[in-house]
């Protein structure tokens, strides 16, 4: 087949035109991924609440056990009662992680973090009561007994996983930290957790009433649960139940993102240690998670600036709701859509968790509230949990978990460390292959077989039916 020249000369420019749209599309997915060029004065904020977040899991984890407690006062203090000895173990998962970032960065000299590692480690598969593998959400720090009655929690036990997992390669050269991460991860009985579902985990069991009524059925935190469960040596469950969930979509300022529930953590915990950078999911409606999280901190900053007309304590820096302690106690709380809770309290680790996804928001964030706000919500542990900036209250404690997902988030966002550590575990890559998370240039490759040439999908409710 011949071409004129002019027909030549538009296929030309065609193909051009489409080389150079690939390019951009290639370089806007990698714009989030390489190391980030950080200020003087970032870096040097990030290594303070990193040191001092460190230490929380450091001081605030029993020598014996490794266990960490659920929450501490800001300012070291005795706690009172009702929580002293309290240990939350998806604290002690975010611990196991702190230990492996403070070896590197020499904030502990290493054979001590390699000591408190395996004497965690050695508790959990050895004296920590467990059932089929789970253990309890929250336990007495120094026995490792059962306390505030709690259930036997399968997200909390992931979350532990990942600290787990993490060691197991920060370690690798240790024979006893790889063998005994390795137990404890493959006596882990995912199917048990079904409760006969063909597909959804349970939230959990508690010996006296047996399987929890609710399972993991939208998106929320647990998507590394599920990777765990799919890519388990001993105990998977089906690939199937990936795609078994809800897809549920929200739209706010712009933006269109994945959320099952409104606290900014669900898109946080997971992702502290599994990179979806550069991955989406194979089939419709290709989700990318790493790109779902970004857009859904950037809409949770505007649903902030956007409260700032009833709270003006809000501004364009100070922003950042997620579950919390407030004024009248614990709050699970968060948006868009709003949480008719919210009376302006500010939460510190929304924007500090988000530092992985949105550097340029969350940098400026936490260093207004230290500027800001001083020494009143900045303290030896880092930020305090939470502080109204419209009614001046401040909290007088620190928890474990939101301290976690701080200290993972700037340690991904200055190194990457934690990402590269947890994606070594072979059992995670294979379950990414079997679900279908693919990198962007294959998904883009089918794409363009099927003649869906560099369309991306059009999500809305209607398309995924959203209730």
């Amino acid at each position: 087949m011949r071409f004129s020249n002019s027909k030549f000369q538009l296929l030309l420019r065609w193909v051009s035109l489409l080389l150079l749209v690939c390019a951009i599309n290639d370089a806007s997915v990698a714009r989030d991924f390489g190391p980030r060029a950080l200020s003087r004065a970032d870096q040097s904020l990030l290594e303070d609440l990193s040191q001092r977040a460190f230490r929380y899991f450091w001081e605030q984890a029993d020598p014996n056990t490794g266990l960490v407690l659920d929450r501490a006062r800001a300012d070291a203090s005795a706690m009172d009662e009702a929580h002293r000895d309290v240990a939350s173990i998806a604290a002690t998962g975010f611990g196991l992680t702190a230990l492996c970032i403070a070896a590197d960065r020499r904030w502990l000299d290493p054979h001590e973090a390699r000591d408190r590692v395996r004497v965690t480690l050695r508790f959990f598969a050895a004296r920590a009561t467990n059932f089929h593998g789970w253990f309890y959400h929250w336990m007495d720090a120094r026995t490792g007994e059962r306390r505030w009655n709690s259930e036997v929690s399968s997200i909390d036990t992931a979350l532990l996983l990942g600290g787990v997992l993490t060691a197991r390669q920060a370690f690798h050269n240790d024979a006893e930290i790889v063998r005994l991460a390795t137990e404890i991860y493959e006596r882990v009985d995912f199917r048990w957790m079904q409760n006969g579902h063909p597909a959804l985990l349970s939230h959990g069991w508690k010996p006296e009433s047996g399987f929890l009524s609710s399972v993991w059925n939208d998106y929320s935190e647990e998507t590394m649960l599920y990777l765990l469960a799919i890519g388990s040596p001993a105990h998977s469950i089906a690939p199937r139940a990936w795609h078994a969930w809800r897809r549920d979509w929200i739209s706010y300022a712009g933006y269109s993102f994945l959320a099952g529930a409104r606290p900014l953590f669900i898109h946080q915990y997971s992702h502290a240690w599994v990179d979806y950078r550069g991955r989406r999911e194979s089939q419709p409606p290709y989700v990318d998670y790493f790109d779902n999280s970004v857009k859904a901190t950037r809409a949770h900053r505007m649903f902030c600036i956007d409260l700032s007309r009833e709270f003006p304590g809000y501004d364009e820096n100070v922003w950042g709701i997620t579950a919390s302690d407030s004024a009248k106690g614990y709050e699970a709380w968060g948006g868009p859509p709003r949480d008719p809770a919210i009376d302006g309290t500010v939460v510190p680790s929304a924007a500090g968790g988000s530092l992985m996804f949105t550097p340029d928001i969350c940098l400026p964030a936490l260093h207004a509230m230290k500027n800001k706000v001083g020494e009143r919500v900045w303290g030896r542990y880092g930020f305090v949990d939470a502080f109204n900036p419209n009614t001046g209250w401040v909290d007088r404690d620190v928890i474990g978990i939101n301290q976690g997902i701080t200290l993972l988030s700037a340690e991904n966002l200055r190194s990457g460390n934690v990402w590269r550590w947890f994606m070594r575990n072979a059992e995670v890559i294979r379950a990414m292959h079997l679900v279908g998370l693919a990198r962007v240039k294959s998904v883009r490759r089918r794409e363009l077989q099927r003649g869906a040439m560099l369309r991306t999908p059009v999500l809305s409710s209607r398309s995924i039916g959203v209730r």
